[in-house]
């Protein structure tokens, strides 16, 4: 019996809450069913019926080489013989560990965790156990994973479903956690943490931070005594070699990373100064712990692709971005369709409005509009696959060629005109 998206989508529901294991993936926000990927080969997916697509989801973020690249797959391979998994130090740990504090100044160390998730939420441990304080302030439509101090009013896959939070969080759970509006520098007291911010929010479409926002965050810090983080999930080792501390020159006191670093494989991490991870245990009396944390085959493929990473590579990437962002926004001028193509750098966005917006009530507004569905599923049946859901990013990747991006803008202009 020969698979089908629709056949294997019945099957999944059965045993799979949803069909699925990501929420967003269910195609809940954009209705339709979700194509099953058999494969995927440079900016290519290929699902279950056969059908190739131009894809610009490239796992969310994580594929910045494209799919299944040589360099990366070869690493994985070499590493799996070897075994994978020991629960002990091996030196892809340190290797790795070693390019990334190269990259960010003033991040001395990491910590290796397997997930963005256990990333951010393992760094506000540190910044409470690293101040003695409580209060954590985080910002409206940034999403910084799924536990439970961190998913109030987060971006993403919540912000699709129609939810504020979640049902099993307590209270308690969220006491200590303030919601800010993004682009606006909160007050700052002497029982904040920590600040918890995407410098480029990339979960709510794609919001640039304003003029002074990020810097105004870095003074109010530091007046109250307080830690800054940047949930670089996202924006680390995509945006530029140095991530957005180097993209915006502004530091913080803690990073947390994901995506790219694990080459398409379960990776995060999150670093800081010698003074700060000297909290974390075995140090210091900051506990976290991992058995699948530094995976032998994560370290391996994200080894391989941040060696790809170099300044040219970051060049043509936003190359890449700004082709494909500029010809989306004159096709859709070109139809009379109201709609804002932002980038920054190599990551786009998309917004069926008149205007950009700032913060997340302005970008709710545009992104519940219905348009974006109409637009996704005109994309998907001239084989061109997006998030499906309105508040995600685009992610071109360095195997996206001129031919992939002219295909592209052909069915973006004819899509346009139907709308």
């Amino acid at each position: 019996m020969t698979n089908t998206n629709a056949s294997l989508f019945e099957r999944a529901q059965a045993v799979i809450p949803g069909g699925v294991n990501s929420p967003v993936r269910a195609f809940g926000s954009v209705g339709g069913t979700p194509y099953f990927v058999a494969r995927a080969e440079g900016p290519f997916v290929f699902d279950v019926e056969g059908r190739r697509y131009i894809d610009y989801v490239q796992s969310y973020g994580p594929s910045i080489l494209g799919h299944a690249h040589p360099a990366i797959i070869s690493a994985i391979q070499d590493a799996a013989v070897r075994g994978t998994s020991y629960g002990a130090p091996t030196e892809n740990e340190v290797l790795i560990a070693e390019e990334m504090t190269s990259r960010v100044a003033g991040m001395d160390k990491v910590r290796l965790v397997s997930s963005g998730t256990e990333a951010t939420m393992s760094a506000i441990r540190l910044a409470r156990g690293t101040t003695g304080r409580d209060k954590i302030i985080k910002f409206a439509g940034n999403y910084h994973g799924h536990s439970d101090s961190l998913l109030v009013a987060g971006g993403s896959g919540i912000a699709q479903q129609g939810l504020v939070g979640s049902e099993g969080v307590t209270a308690g759970a969220v006491a200590d956690t303030v919601v800010a509006p993004y682009n606006v520098v909160p007050e700052v007291d002497e029982d904040v943490a920590v600040v918890c911010v995407e410098p480029i929010a990339a979960n709510m479409g794609l919001v640039a931070p304003a003029a002074g926002f990020l810097e105004g965050l870095r003074d109010a810090c530091d007046a109250a005594g307080a830690l800054l983080m940047f949930d670089e999930v996202i924006t680390g080792f995509r945006l530029c070699r140095g991530g957005a501390a180097e993209w915006f020159g502004v530091q913080p006191d803690i990073w947390c990373f994901g995506k790219v670093i694990g080459g398409g494989l379960p990776m995060g991490a999150f670093g800081a100064s010698h003074e700060i991870m000297g909290n974390l245990a075995p140090l210091g009396g900051v506990y976290q712990a991992g058995t699948l944390s530094g995976n032998p085959l994560a370290t391996a493929a994200g080894l391989a692709a941040m060696q790809h990473l170099t300044v040219e590579a970051y060049d043509q990437l936003s190359a890449i971005a700004t082709r494909l962002a500029d010809g989306m926004q004159a096709a859709f001028d070109a139809a009379g369709v109201a709609a804002v193509v932002p980038r920054i750098g190599p990551l786009v966005g998309l917004f069926f409005g008149a205007t950009a917006p700032t913060d997340f009530d302005s970008a709710k507004v545009i992104c519940d509009n219905g348009v974006y569905a109409k637009f996704f599923h005109g994309m998907l049946d001239r084989g061109i696959t997006l998030a499906p859901g309105a508040y995600e990013a685009i992610f071109p990747s360095l195997a996206h060629t001129d031919a992939e991006i002219e295909e592209t803008l052909v069915a973006v202009a004819e899509v346009a005109a139907s709308l």
